[in-house]
């Protein structure tokens, strides 16, 4: 059973239709599915981190932890964060390198392309 959600920031949440993927984070999240973000930016400003707390639970920066996607302990470091097997969770992400890194961790691995088949496989795992 899935217990996390961890989606990328570019590709996935700059996609044009990405208020439905926010509207979705912030539904399963008030679940109890717990939800983080993983991106290899170098972090963010308080002011982003304030705008992102509504839906996420932890915000994984590659530039605050010192590894960045695809390799296989930043999905670990985001899954450890949100108290949850690697296991028990789902990554989106855009790229599919990224994707296979996820999966090499032991997650659940979507490749995003449309936001309408990101979520519909969502809505599949996540019933």
């Amino acid at each position: 059973m899935l217990k996390g959600l961890l989606v990328d920031y570019a590709g996935v949440l700059t996609d044009p239709d990405a208020h439905l993927l926010y509207d979705y984070l912030r539904a399963i999240r008030s679940g109890g599915t717990r939800t983080g973000l993983v991106s290899n930016a170098p972090g963010a400003t308080s002011a982003v981190r304030h705008e992102l707390a509504d839906y996420f639970d932890t915000l994984v920066f590659s530039g605050e932890v010192g590894v960045a996607k695809p390799d296989r302990e930043i999905y670990l470091v985001a899954a450890e964060r949100l108290g949850l097997a690697a296991a028990t969770c789902a990554f989106v992400d855009d790229a599919a390198r990224n994707v296979r890194g996820a999966a090499e961790a032991g997650m659940v691995a979507i490749h995003h392309v449309t936001m309408a088949d990101t979520l519909e496989e969502l809505a599949a795992l996540f019933s």
